[in-house]
């Protein structure tokens, strides 16, 4: 077992900081804060995404523009090859913690 701590973050986009938590053979975890008024843009990747918010309120859209509002304690997953994009439209930064299967070992905004 290795342990790893969260040290720092990466700036993705403006007011959207990610870290890689972990990474193993199967799946990767990933930390995420998104400022008030961020947004992450219309994007899609191979990879399963299963995440949990334990603080804030996101709200997704899809491919199609239709909305999705999840708050602190919500969990969500999105298919490999969905498009989708997120809104923090709230007051406070929303956090939590995305799981990515297979790995997304060296992501882009890591770059």
């Amino acid at each position: 077992m290795e342990r790893v701590p969260l040290t720092e973050t990466t700036e993705a986009g403006a007011g959207i900081n990610l870290a890689q938590l972990a990474a193993g053979e199967l799946m990767s975890v990933q930390y995420f804060r998104i400022d008030p008024g961020a947004e992450v843009p219309l994007h899609d990747h191979p990879h399963e995404q299963a995440g949990f918010v334990y603080r804030g309120e996101l709200t997704f859209l899809d491919g199609e523009g239709e909305e999705t509002v999840v708050v602190a304690g919500d969990s969500y997953t999105i298919p490999g090859e969905e498009a989708h994009a997120a809104e923090n439209r709230g007051d406070g930064p929303v956090e939590g913690v995305d799981i990515f299967s297979p790995p997304r070992e060296n992501p882009p905004w890591r770059d």
